[in-house]
């Protein structure tokens, strides 16, 4: 009979599984069973509580310890995915009463539940203590395949929640020794022993055959059932691996409505599909299935749950905050579009009325532009005459250094030929001639220099602060840091060619930079290039 009834499970798995791959929207529908269910949850927890009642009243009219065991388990059972204090509650009960039947399986069997429970819920510390606690000396198979599957289970859950990748290579370890114990000592057909097998052949990217795992998996499962949510749940990441979007929300939408129908408070189904929603960007959804889950996870008493969920609400938070300032934005683009096109009405009508207004002003400033023409046309007439001027300065200062070249050069002749030397020697020697030469270019720059700019002097003061104004000691003749800046203000600004052109170490005109930027009675970092505008007509 069970073998007729896998049968006829695996021809519906297979048609229901051909027509959701033909119709790739199916998802969407079951989005809206998804919301019917989430309205009629306290029908499906009243339904759940009733069994409970119903179990409570087997268990208080128990009057053998066996029975009364077995009621507990029962209890247990039902309150599992439902409430974790009252699972834990029924679990210590079935510890206390197969210690008094003196079955010692049976005990260990309860305290490792007790501590798959506790790591199913982040409780890892009692997870493991509870697990410390128990001897397998002499117990039954059954027993310690619950044992190992609790150690399994709790270092699983270490090996993915941990920081520290040393710890987590040691907790994978221990997960791997514990699986191979539990599949050695569990049935085959074992939902946990064909988890792991199915987990461990996605890893591998043995993609068909870890299908076929979870294939044999739902054949072993109730349709609609607390346990085929998770069986459909683990067929959600089979096709999540496949890149096939469509059927993997469709079993997605499975496991979570086999989760609310049973009354299941302990819902992880509801959270991968409130992310699945938020990635699509179906915030609303989103944001009400979480909140959905938040609340069950409160019921339930999972921190674990609820450590999972705050991540996911806090990033629909950001998205609807996103969205809302997106929706904002584009009101005001609206809005000043309006206006705009408000604004241009306007303008047009007061143009209309100010036209002959508007043609006067313009008159009046072709004639200020005019005037403003004929005074810069002086200006560079006069720029012209300047420039006429000191390019003929410059070739007689040319002549001059030509003269003096050819003077010197008869003289060093001169001396040569009457055999003076000594004489010549210290002539050469001497700087005299370079220093009085370069004294005297100085003097010329700065003739030059205040002729083409003669307020220079009192609008580079304007730029500094009292203490470091520049009082000139001779008329005419400028001070070294007014002549690195004059230079400046032709546009040399490198400091090496200022460097040449003065006869000093690059770092000495650097320090003269600096030293006088540091006066700067505004911004220092525009100091110069107000000094570069200098003169310039406003």
């Amino acid at each position: 009979m069970r073998l007729l009834t896998r049968f006829l499970f695996v021809i519906s798995l297979f048609y229901s599984t051909v027509v959701a791959m033909a119709q790739t929207v199916d998802w969407k529908k079951q989005l809206a069973e998804v919301d019917r269910a989430i309205d009629e949850a306290p029908r499906y927890v009243a339904q759940r509580e009733a069994s409970i009642s119903e179990a409570l009243k087997a268990y208080d009219a128990a009057s053998e310890t066996a029975s009364r065991y077995k009621a507990a388990l029962r209890l247990y059972e039902l309150y599992k995915p439902f409430i974790s204090d009252s699972a834990f509650y029924f679990l210590t009960e079935g510890i206390r009463l197969a210690d008094k039947l003196g079955d010692h399986s049976e005990e260990v069997r309860c305290r490792a539940l007790m501590a798959l429970r506790c790591s199913n819920i982040g409780m890892y510390d009692e997870a493991l203590l509870t697990l410390d606690s128990i001897s397998t000396d002499g117990i039954s198979r059954e027993a310690l395949g619950e044992y190992y599957r609790a150690r399994n289970n709790v270092y699983n859950e270490l090996a993915y929640y941990t920081r520290l990748d040393n710890m987590r290579d040691t907790y994978r370890q221990l997960e791997e020794r514990y699986d191979s114990l539990m599949q050695a000592t569990l049935p085959a057909d074992d939902p946990d022993c064909l988890l792991r097998r199915e987990l461990h052949l996605m890893n591998e990217k043995q993609l068909e055959q870890s299908m076929a795992v979870n294939d044999e998996w739902l054949t072993t499962v109730t349709p609609g059932s607390h346990p085929y949510a998770l069986a459909a749940l683990y067929r959600y990441l089979e096709y999540m691996a496949q890149g096939d979007s469509a059927q993997m929300m469709h079993w997605l939408c499975e496991s979570v409505l086999a989760d609310i129908r049973n009354g299941v408070l302990d819902q992880g189904s509801m959270w991968e599909l409130a992310n699945q929603l938020m990635l699509l960007g179906d915030n609303d959804r989103a944001y009400r299935y979480i909140n959905f889950t938040m609340d069950c996870a409160g019921r339930y008493g999972s921190r674990q749950r609820l450590w999972q969920n705050a991540p996911l609400l806090n990033a629909i938070a950001k998205n609807y905050k996103t969205q809302s300032e997106r929706t904002t934005r584009q009101l005001w683009v609206m809005l000043a579009c309006i206006s705009v096109l408000a604004t241009v009405l306007l303008v047009v009508l007061v143009f209309l009325n100010r036209r002959n207004r508007q043609l006067d002003v313009a008159r009046r400033a072709l004639r200020d532009t005019n005037d403003r023409l004929a005074s810069l046309n002086d200006e560079l007439k006069e720029a012209n005459s300047v420039k006429d001027e000191y390019i003929g300065r410059f070739l007689s200062l040319c002549a001059q250094y030509v003269d003096k070249l050819d003077n010197y050069r008869k003289m060093v002749n001169r001396k040569m030929k009457n055999k003076e030397l000594d004489e010549l020697f210290r002539m050469t020697k001497s700087t005299e001639l370079k220093e009085r030469e370069i004294e005297e270019l100085n003097h010329n720059f700065d003739s030059v220099f205040l002729h083409l700019f003669p307020n220079f002097v009192n609008d580079l003061n304007g730029l500094l602060l009292p203490d470091y104004q520049i009082h000139l000691k001779d008329d005419g003749r400028l001070t070294t840091d007014v002549r690195i800046f004059a230079l400046i203000r032709l546009g040399i600004d490198d400091s090496s060619k200022i460097a040449e052109f003065l006869h000093y170490s690059v770092n000495t005109i650097y320090n003269y930079r600096a030293r006088l930027k540091n006066g700067a009675a505004d911004n220092r970092g525009q100091f110069e290039r107000k000094v570069k505008e200098i003169g310039r007509p406003a």
